[in-house]
């Protein structure tokens, strides 16, 4: 798989998922959404480690800059 997630994305990600875990386990959003939120954070952060989105894949879309 090729890399198709730019630094910016990398770096968002992992903290877009500290934010969602600390919002469950704060008791702030409890429930369903909770648990969708703790996946998501699952995915972002695995897909951050990885550098592969594959809904980017999908939808043919590359956040990082294409090398020559």
């Amino acid at each position: 798989m090729t890399l198709n997630m730019g630094k910016a994305d990398r770096i968002i990600r992992p903290l877009l998922a500290i934010v969602f875990i600390a919002l469950y386990f704060t008791g702030t959003v409890t429930g369903t959404v909770g648990i969708v939120l703790l996946v998501l954070s699952a995915v972002f952060l695995l897909t951050s480690l990885v550098g592969v989105c594959p809904l980017y894949s999908l939808l043919g879309i590359r956040t990082c800059p294409v090398k020559n």
